[in-house]
């Protein structure tokens, strides 16, 4: 993959100057382990819909992201970074709680059952729409000890992301968008306009500011995850001349989402501007990463197949960074199969924080690479979708829904999806094939059998639900 010939310039002329600066630092290990060790601040940004290569750093030469793009030169960009599910709330709970979808059983939005009974040949496992209180989240762990917590914009999870370890809400409810971009904000009634045509992005930031201004000496855990850039797409106005005149690339040409990348980018802007003013920039630990795929009928990720919902890679692998001054040396790249499960892990260890004995989590620390101290060995990452989800497209091959119940593994450069309706089978080279163009299950019996083997153990070790009872509504 190529990135963007500007990103390109920063992030290499940026290798030589953090590498001076890295070298004779103690190891990342043994900085947590002091007992006078000072917390880092913690910024999580959840960008919500935005596809992997919606953005300048991942190569996009048609969405505006210069903020984004300078603060990804800063640390580590990962080019195999994946959500732990293709579309928001599983996806969400995943990065919550650090554990994969069978074990917190939200597996999509709203009803299991989407789309129409008469195409859906299985009856898929019941939706759970609401994360449970046996699960420790990262806001819980974090202010136990002793950060200040702070969720802003959208949540997803539950109704009040106060009592899931968040000191302060800026708007976070069980609501996925947000009605309106303009007032009033439909969704998002806790947020008031203090104009007529103030966009919602916007107030999330200065409500955002605003907490950050009011911490004083306690470390701060900052989840930002704005509703922007999902639907309803509405177009900041003053934006929108630029796009309407500017050529389209490879596939992205949608005006009115660009001026919304474009805003949400200068907010994150202004995220950065007041961290760097006040001096909390070089204390604190910042990690990007969107929650799902882009849109496939708004913003294309080629040469990724589909978009959200969808597990093939488009749905999927997301754009992802990691910036800590003095840590994570600039200008690196990461080709490592990671996934948002290794966030909670990676949190815990940058905060010092040992994990409880009592909590289960599927993911692994990131810090030895983000630190070039060491790496992770490899393994296998899963996706579990035992539901439907409509709006099938020329891309997913199926008219009718983006993904029909199934599973899914990565394991080095292959990938297996299996599909429960009928046993189908799909095998991919993802180094020689990162678009999913040709399935080499008929071919390559050997790995189609590894792989397949280690997703029924995987199964059978999180009690994955396999959809099996026919629907008598099913026509065929």
């Amino acid at each position: 993959m190529e990135l963007h010939k500007n990103v390109s310039f920063i992030l290499g002329g940026g290798v030589f100057l953090s590498l001076f600066s890295f070298v004779g630092c103690t190891t990342a290990k043994e900085r947590v382990q002091n007992k006078e060790y000072s917390k880092p601040n913690i910024v999580l940004i959840n960008i919500d819909d935005m596809g992997w290569r919606d953005v300048g750093f991942m190569g996009s030469e048609y969405y505006e992201t210069p903020n984004l793009d300078q603060l990804a030169g800063q640390g580590m960009v990962f080019t195999n970074a994946y959500a732990a599910a293709a579309n928001c709330a599983p996806s969400r709970a995943c990065l919550m709680s650090g554990q994969w979808t069978p074990r917190h059983e939200i597996y999509t939005v709203g009803s299991s059952e989407r789309g129409k009974s008469k195409n859906r040949k299985l009856i898929p496992t019941p939706n759970n729409e609401y994360l449970g209180n046996e699960f420790r989240l990262i806001p819980e762990v974090l202010k136990k000890a002793g950060y200040t917590t702070c969720h802003a914009g959208k949540w997803h999870l539950s109704d009040d992301p106060l009592e899931k370890g968040f000191d302060v809400n800026i708007g976070g409810s069980h609501a996925g968008n947000p009605g309106s971009y303009y007032p009033p904000y439909r969704n998002v009634p806790s947020l008031k306009a203090p104009s007529d045509d103030y966009y919602l992005t916007n107030l999330v930031m200065d409500k955002t500011l605003d907490f950050l201004r009011s911490v004083e000496d306690e470390p701060f855990f900052l989840y930002y995850s704005p509703y922007a850039v999902h639907t309803p797409i509405h177009p900041v106005k003053d934006l929108l001349p630029k796009y309407k005149n500017k050529a389209a690339w490879n596939g992205q040409n949608n005006a009115e989402y660009a001026t919304m990348v474009e805003n949400m980018d200068a907010q994150i802007g202004r995220l950065i501007e007041l961290l760097e003013s006040s001096g909390e920039l070089d204390k604190t630990f910042i990690l990007f990463t969107s929650d799902n795929g882009g849109l496939y009928q708004v913003s294309k990720q080629w040469p990724l197949r589909a978009g959200k919902g969808a597990y093939y890679e488009g749905g999927i692998r997301e754009p992802m960074f990691a910036v800590w001054k003095g840590q994570i040396p600039a200008g690196e790249q990461s080709e490592v199969p990671v996934t948002n499960l290794d966030f909670f892990p990676t949190i815990l260890e940058v905060a010092g924080i040992e994990k409880p004995e009592i909590m289960n989590l599927d993911g692994e620390s990131l810090l030895p690479v983000l630190t070039d101290e060491g790496t992770i060995g490899e393994r296998a990452l899963f996706w579990h979708f035992p539901v439907y989800l409509e709006g099938g497209n020329q891309e997913t091959q199926d008219p009718i829904f983006r993904t029909r119940p199934g599973s899914a593994i990565r394991l080095g450069d292959w990938k297996l999806i299996e599909y429960f309706e009928n046993g189908e089978l799909e095998l991919y080279n993802l180094k020689e094939d990162i678009g999913e163009k040709n399935n080499l299950a008929a071919s390559n019996a050997g790995k189609l059998d590894e792989l397949q083997q280690l997703l029924i153990h995987w199964r059978a070790e999180t009690h994955a639900p396999v959809p099996s009872t026919l629907n008598p509504d099913y026509i065929e």
